[in-house]
């Protein structure tokens, strides 16, 4: 599956802790979006699609969630719950995010600016897109 869990620098000192992420650096694309989510009410998920060129970072900034990853082989389930980490998830892979704590907060840094054909929306065409891929 085309993702990864990346580990961002931490620096600790006695006023409290510091990440950082840089592009071309920590993460391997020039980030050109930035968004976050929050106030998720119990029980609701968020996402539900694929990117056909999209890159995006994925930060518990607070709280936790779970990342929901599916290639259309193979299915993938990624708690995230530390702002010094981030999931990599590259273009043609499926996710939901559930199990919303409360008080989370997702941060999410995008490789390219908002384009909705980019989506895939339905998972049916999710599953068809990927079979052409590999075709």
């Amino acid at each position: 599956m085309n993702i990864e869990i990346i580990q961002l620098p931490r620096f600790t000192d006695p006023r409290g802790n510091l990440s950082v992420v840089e592009s071309l650096k920590n993460i391997p694309f020039d980030i050109k979006r930035v968004y976050f989510t929050y106030d998720v009410p119990a029980g609701e998920s968020r996402a539900h699609h694929a990117h056909k060129q999209l890159t995006e970072f994925i930060i518990a900034i607070s709280g936790s969630f779970t990342v929901e990853l599916d290639d259309g082989k193979e299915r993938r389930s990624i708690l995230l719950n530390k702002p010094y980490e981030g999931l990599l998830i590259k273009p043609g892979i499926w996710r939901n995010l559930v199990d919303f704590s409360s008080g989370a907060v997702v941060l999410v840094l995008c490789s390219d600016f908002y384009d909705p054909e980019d989506y895939i929306d339905d998972y049916k065409e999710f599953l068809e897109y990927t079979n052409n891929i590999e075709n």
